[in-house]
């Protein structure tokens, strides 16, 4: 289960560093925000396998070697980021002087010359102050860090039967915990110059290729070049403290220029108003003030002018409407060929050609029309009241469908109420069934 976990995590690792890159590329175009939160690092230095704060060490001599790495940052806050570190190099020890203590190490394994192909790492790094509290960018800050990734690694040992690979010749995959510090100083908003050292514990003791009961351990101290990615201030670098100081002083004093713009213009408004009262001053009423008044002292309630003056409402000119007698001969014959069906409203088509020409006429010369509706005594009372009143509105609907203002036609129903001609014959009451047509 070890050894499967050891070959997955570095696929992940990469995976992760790979969609990092991408999202840091495009964060640039994406972003709307002034301030760096990407940067990529390269970083050289020297590779030792190691503890300087102690513990046992497999080998009495262990020498420096040079490593050299790269990264990917995501800053979140400006104390906090996550950074994906890669890191390789040559890990070398050997026994040909004896401890400090003066005790000659006398394993097996005479030395050792292991190939670190990678380590892979996700970090979690801690900006632990600002130099300067009330500088809103600073130049130099020191940050922490400790996450945990996989390293592979290939020792090479040699014993007194010579020199030769350890293990079956492939890659070592081991769990690391690489817990760092460093300082980081920023040339420009683009570019940093970063100072690290990190030690890395292993979880294995094999990365020497000589098992001592003890997990081994590798330091790297470097020395390298950020560039934070997109435009606008580093984040990192963004001190939120002053930024606060510096926004509380701003507020104040706007606060202040507020207060003293608002009492001016209270002044200003204040006199304005008395400006405005002396001109809208209407001693009299009437609507005009005193300074356009051509007519002071205009009794209460008169009608004025635009300078004070009482109006002069001419007299409505009201059109006299002429009726003809070719007009009037024109709506007997709509009378006399006006036709419904029998106990209904329904017009009948022989009807049409003459209230047509009525239609006509009232558009040409935009005559009223009253039209009344009259029925015999055939029937109830209120049956024939309904009657005249829906053909008297049959008649007008026709003529409104042809043109006609229907605001100038007005339609009554009477009912039996008004006969012309006696209802004791066919006759009488063939007369009494009509709608009578009245211009005016």
């Amino acid at each position: 289960m070890k050894l499967q976990l050891s070959k997955a995590l570095p696929v992940a690792i990469a995976g992760l560093l790979i969609g990092s890159v991408a999202s840091a590329q495009e964060s640039p175009a994406t972003s709307t925000t002034t301030l760096r939160t990407w940067s990529i690092g390269v970083n050289a230095g020297v590779l030792t396998p190691l503890s300087p704060l102690g513990g046992k060490n497999d080998f009495s001599n262990n020498k420096s070697s040079l490593g050299y790495g790269l990264y990917i940052k995501k800053q979140f806050t400006p104390y906090f980021s996550l950074r994906l570190d890669g890191v390789r190099g040559k890990l070398k020890g050997d026994n040909s002087e004896p401890y400090e203590s003066g005790l000659v190490n006398n394993a097996p394994v005479k030395s050792f010359d292991t190939d670190l192909s990678y380590s892979g790492s996700l970090n979690a790094v801690v900006n632990m102050f600002n130099i300067d509290m009330f500088k809103k960018e600073n130049t130099l800050q020191l940050y922490a860090s400790a996450g945990a990734g996989i390293a592979a690694y290939k020792p090479t040992i040699t014993t007194a039967a010579g020199t030769s690979v350890f293990g079956s010749g492939d890659n070592i995959h081991e769990l690391i915990i690489p817990v760092g510090l460093g300082a980081k100083f920023k040339i420009s908003d683009a570019v940093n110059f970063d100072l690290g050292w990190t030690i890395n514990f292993v979880d294995g003791d094999n990365l020497d290729g000589y098992y001592k009961n003890g997990n081994d351990k590798y330091n790297y101290a470097y020395a390298g070049l950020e560039f934070a990615l997109g435009s606008g201030k580093q984040l990192a670098f963004h001190n939120p403290v002053a930024l606060t100081y510096d926004e509380a002083l701003k507020a104040k004093q706007t606060a202040e220029g507020l207060r003293s713009e608002l009492n001016a213009q209270k002044a200003d408004n204040a006199k304005l108003r008395s400006e405005l009262n002396d001109v809208l001053k209407d001693s009299d009423g009437d609507g005009v003030a005193d300074k356009l008044d051509k007519c002071p002292d205009t009794p209460s309630g008169t009608v004025v002018d635009g300078a004070g003056c009482p109006l002069k409402t001419p007299e409505k000119v009201v059109e006299k409407v002429i009726v003809t007698e070719e007009d009037r001969k024109v709506v007997n014959e709509a009378i006399k060929n006006l036709e419904f069906d029998l106990g209904k409203a329904t017009i009948r088509s022989k009807s049409y050609a003459s209230l047509n020409r009525v239609a006509a006429l009232l558009i040409q010369k935009n005559f009223s029309l009253k039209l009344a509706g009259h029925t015999d005594n055939t029937g109830s009372k209120e049956l024939n009241l309904r009657l005249s009143k829906e053909r008297a509105e049959s008649v007008k609907a026709y003529l409104v469908s042809q043109g006609a203002n229907a605001s100038r036609i007005e339609a009554t129903g009477y009912g039996m109420g008004q006969p012309i001609a006696t209802n004791k014959t066919a006759a009488g009451r063939q007369q009494n069934r009509r709608v009578e047509f009245t211009l005016y």
